[in-house]
């Protein structure tokens, strides 16, 4: 297995620019199986999520081609065996359900995988997928749905579940009638999803509220799309420059996706100027403090950040507590962070958080996606080399990791 080496202590400036959103594409990707023909999809992120995702795919028939961050799907003939190895390594697997119920009428998936941040029940899919009119049963360990035909109907969520919207997003579009889903997730990257199905031909309106409605069509088609810029790479970066105290630009970034991150970096005394599609941070000017902060669905504070937030206020001046609100097992990185000096005291659902002058590099592993992340960026201002194993959870979502801090002048290796 290969680790990442980072030498703390270096001085960091310059541009970076922020890929594709992971938690975009991989659902425009599923939403694909849904019509005919040819659908191309640029501004992709070169992430290994995304090469799963693309195999899972091909093993249901569509021949996938990816370069230069362009890709393309040609869709013709489907198979409903979405029992691949690949579905069990990625949690955003389960949004081939939704697509395939409305255009085959039947499906057997595997139960998806991904990171091991706590519980992530997909039973929010099932039941309202039942109510749209499919039926669920086990056998030999994998979910097996069946659907004559998907009927509109209203749904409510019990939680504004992300994965959840999406995939009754898109089964609706094929469904007879009008759905109405509400308490509806309101990320982002929903609103991009609606945008992309809408130009497949889908009659979707109200993505990024609490309530959404689709009226179902007959068919869709092929059409082209551009992936809106990762808000979670942008806020890491945000993050790495606050931590460092250095300047910093960030290119390709919807500010108002980090409205957020923002208010809680400005109460702490970072720096920064905000444009349309870039985030400057500026050399620090005052002390960086500490502050309290709740994790919780968009426009919340996401908790997709929170264990890169938690490394910056490791060496924020005075106390901090993180609480987690959305995953059960989010604070596998601090028990690493503490092996760097950090002072961090944890309960079932929150950290609370001394500030230290100084982190150590020492060897730690990432056990997820996020959490790798903020190990890397503690290990920007830590004294010595840390050495981080688990990268293959970083790869999962950032493209190009180590090569884009690197440019920025830290000093990161594989070895």
């Amino acid at each position: 297995m290969q680790k990442l080496l980072v030498e703390g202590g270096l001085r960091l400036g310059g541009r970076v620019e922020i890929a594709g959103a992971k938690n975009a594409v991989l659902k425009l990707m599923a939403a694909t199986l849904l019509g005919k023909g040819t659908f191309q999809i640029r501004n992709v992120p070169m992430i290994k999520d995304v090469f799963t995702m693309q195999g899972m795919l091909s093993s249901l028939g569509p021949k996938i081609s990816l370069a230069n961050n362009v890709m393309e799907i040609k869709v013709d003939e489907l198979s409903g065996d979405a029992t691949s190895k690949l579905v069990q390594q990625m949690r955003a697997s389960i949004q081939v359900l939704g697509p395939l119920l409305a255009r085959l009428g039947k499906v057997t998936i595997s139960l998806p995988g991904g990171c091991a941040i706590g519980d992530r029940p997909i039973d929010l899919h099932l039941d309202n997928l039942e109510k749209l009119g499919a039926r669920f049963f086990y056998d030999n360990g994998y979910i097996v749905g069946e659907a004559t035909q998907l009927v509109g109907t209203e749904l409510v969520l019990s939680y504004p579940s992300v994965g959840a919207t999406e995939n009754l997003m898109m089964a609706a579009c094929l469904a007879e009638g009008t759905t109405i889903i509400r308490r509806a997730a309101k990320e982002p990257e929903i609103v991009d999803l609606q945008n992309f199905l809408n130009k497949m031909g889908a009659r979707v309106v109200g993505a990024g509220t609490e309530t959404i409605r689709i009226d179902g069509v007959k068919s869709l088609h092929e059409t082209e799309f551009s992936v809106s810029p990762d808000r979670i790479e942008a806020g890491t970066f945000v993050i790495a420059g606050a931590i460092t105290g250095d300047e910093i630009e960030i290119e390709n970034v919807e500010s108002k996706h980090l409205e957020s991150l923002l208010v809680v970096l400005k109460n702490c005394n970072v720096h920064f100027t905000v444009e349309k599609k870039r985030i400057v941070i500026h050399q620090r000017r005052k002390p960086l403090t500490g502050t309290n902060i709740v994790t919780g669905p968009y426009p919340a504070f996401p908790t997709d950040l929170q264990p890169q937030f938690t490394a910056l206020m490791t060496v924020a001046k005075g106390n901090s507590e993180i609480k987690e609100t959305v995953y059960n097992n989010r604070f596998q990185h601090a028990i690493e962070l503490q092996k760097m000096g950090a002072n961090i005291t944890l309960n079932s659902s929150s950290a609370r958080i001394t500030g230290v002058e100084k982190l150590v590099g020492t060897s730690v592993t990432a056990a997820d996606l996020r959490g790798g992340a903020a190990l890397v960026v503690a290990a920007l201002v830590a004294d010595g080399i840390t050495e981080i194993s688990g990268v293959e959870h970083i790869d999962r979502g950032y493209e190009n990791f180590e090569h884009k801090l690197n440019a920025l002048g830290a000093k990161v290796w594989r070895q």
